[in-house]
């Protein structure tokens, strides 16, 4: 029982690698996009990047009500990459959302902003 145990955490920790890395790379592609100037399509892709990251989170959720309702989830590497992937993708989406802001000014999108 313990294998099927750790086998259904590893299969979580990579929902969630996957759902962090897919926001990632998501965000990235926004701000490719807002250096090029399509600012329209760079929030199309922080919508889908931040979809990924919803579901990541919802996932990951789960494992802290687990760990509330008094089943403990065992902490090992996988996991600790798992957390750390997480607050990455949060964090580069912030720097994202704040570098498009910049290109918008640049651009002269942005109401009240001189370029």
């Amino acid at each position: 029982m313990a294998d099927e145990e750790k086998f259904d955490l590893e299969t979580t920790c990579f929902q969630l690698i996957t759902a962090a890395g897919t926001a990632k790379s998501d965000y990235m592609e926004a701000l490719n996009k807002a250096k090029e100037g399509d600012f329209e399509g760079a929030q199309e892709s922080i919508d889908e990047g931040d979809k990924s990251y919803r579901e990541g989170h919802a996932v990951h959720s789960s494992l802290v009500q687990r760990e509330a309702a008094g089943n403990p989830v065992p902490m090992g590497l996988l996991l600790t990459h798992v957390e750390d992937q997480m607050m990455a993708a949060e964090v580069f989406r912030a720097m994202v959302v704040e570098m498009i802001d910049l290109y918008k000014r640049l651009d002269g999108k942005t109401e009240g902003q001189e370029a």
